[in-house]
């Protein structure tokens, strides 16, 4: 779907280069809402390094095999979200009780 949308309004010209950007972007926000701790800023560039290189392996899937790696990345983020939010929600109630029970 995000496939043909982007055919249509770009063209093929630079199409991997698109899809590279998009699935890097919506790999880096799945990743900061489901998987990343506090860490060294040089082993933090080193998983954003190692990122972007399976970022680039996921946009051959993506443009080539025509999988939709992009919708998919969506729907993470959209679930990783609502996660977070509801452990938040419960941290919250919890900490309130806490301190009410004081």
């Amino acid at each position: 779907m995000v496939l043909e949308y982007i055919l249509e309004m770009n063209g093929t010209e630079h199409i991997f280069w698109i899809f590279y950007v998009i699935n890097l972007i919506l790999s880096a926000v799945a990743y900061q809402l489901g998987f990343a701790k506090k860490l060294p800023v040089l082993k933090n560039m080193i998983v954003y390094v190692l990122l972007m290189i399976g970022t680039f392996v996921v946009t051959i899937f993506s443009t080539v095999m025509r999988m939709p790696t992009v919708e998919c990345l969506i729907i993470i983020i959209f679930v990783l979200g609502i996660y977070r939010f509801r452990l938040h929600r419960e941290r919250k109630n919890r900490q309130d009780v806490q301190e009410s029970n004081s």
